[in-house]
């Protein structure tokens, strides 16, 4: 708002300029904003993704850039850039041209990862657009491995320590947190395992090389659906849509609660006006059915706040792992 307000500023100047000439004025500088918001986008935006293709995280992408198309002329595409738990696709974008023409999928280890020592930047590297997404950790093994609950699960990590592997989506990953936050409050010991995301990780224990993943129910849910594998436990205050039958860690006694949340950001210089209208196109293709049908059918739990509440989140969360990671006394 700006630039009105100097167009009003010149208006009391501009005493002998006609009245004429006066709106003249004070209707270009109002245009200005105007012309700038409609203008964008006028090009491909680029939205990565600090991970492999498959997991949650690509999943919600992609169901945001096909709702979109509804709501902008130009495409939304996106690119994985996995790496360093999330930490070279973040990077990208915080080093790109803050112009809303490369944005990036955010998610809980923007923050857990400075934490560790694993990545320079912090969140407010990035200006938040709006959140869209959370999700609990989960237990997951094979549909064949001997445990059918979460107290047999437990009771084979403590009784033959590190034995059983547990597949994260890295070092630092939230699902690499929420494994070591259940060591930390039953007394079992894992083998912690880090992948390039949760698609490859579930892929691993498909495969027989690793006896369970701490990823989110949404990422195997095809699996789960198909017969393939099966849940024994989900980190989360209540239970899950489409996961009825699994119980919660505290409905065994276990306080735990802990998940991820996504969400998109721009860097954080990028303009006001940009950022405006970025805000705009998030929300309203955060409330396409084609988006809720998406995200439904991947089990992504729902969740959209705007950028003001988002950044609160950020900040709020930004103090708990920083808590939790000492607690834990992590290390890369």
């Amino acid at each position: 708002m700006t630039r009105p307000l100097s167009a009003l500023s010149a208006l009391s100047a501009l005493s002998a300029v006609s009245a004429v000439s006066a709106v003249a004025v004070l209707a270009f500088g109002l245009a200005l904003p105007a012309a700038a918001q409609t203008d964008y986008p006028n090009k491909t935006i680029e939205l990565l993704v600090p991970y492999q293709p498959g997991g949650g995280t690509d999943g919600l992408a992609r169901a945001f850039a096909e709702a979109s198309r509804k709501h902008i002329k130009e495409s939304i595409v996106v690119v994985n850039r996995p790496g360093a738990g999330g930490a070279i696709g973040w990077q990208e974008v915080i080093n790109s041209k803050p112009d809303g023409y490369k944005l990036a999928v955010l998610t809980v280890e923007l923050l857990t990862l400075p934490h560790l020592g694993l990545a320079k930047f912090n969140y407010d590297d990035f200006q938040p657009i709006a959140q869209l997404n959370a999700d609990p950790a989960a237990i997951t093994v094979k549909a064949e491995a001997p445990w059918n609950t979460i107290e047999e699960f437990l009771a084979a990590a403590k009784k033959d320590p590190g034995s059983v592997r547990v597949g994260n989506s890295g070092n630092g990953s939230i699902w690499h947190l929420a494994a070591a936050a259940l060591e930390d409050k039953t007394g079992a010991k894992f083998n912690h395992i880090p992948f390039q995301g949760a698609a490859p990780a579930v892929l691993s224990l498909m495969g027989g090389h690793i006896e369970a993943v701490a990823v989110s129910p949404a990422e195997v849910t095809t699996f789960v659906q198909g017969g393939k594998l099966k849940v024994l436990m989900v980190m989360a205050d209540k239970r899950v849509k489409g996961f009825e039958k699994v119980p919660t860690a505290k409905e065994r006694g276990i306080d735990l609660s802990i998940g991820t949340w996504r969400g998109l950001g721009a860097p954080k210089n990028t303009p006001p006006e940009v950022m405006a209208r970025l805000r705009e196109i998030t929300a309203k293709t955060a409330a396409e059915p084609l988006m809720h049908e998406v995200m439904d059918k991947q089990n992504l739990g729902y969740v959209y706040t705007d950028g003001a509440v988002f950044k609160d989140t950020l900040a709020k969360d930004n103090t708990y792992f920083k808590n939790l990671i000492t607690k834990l006394n992590l290390k890369p």
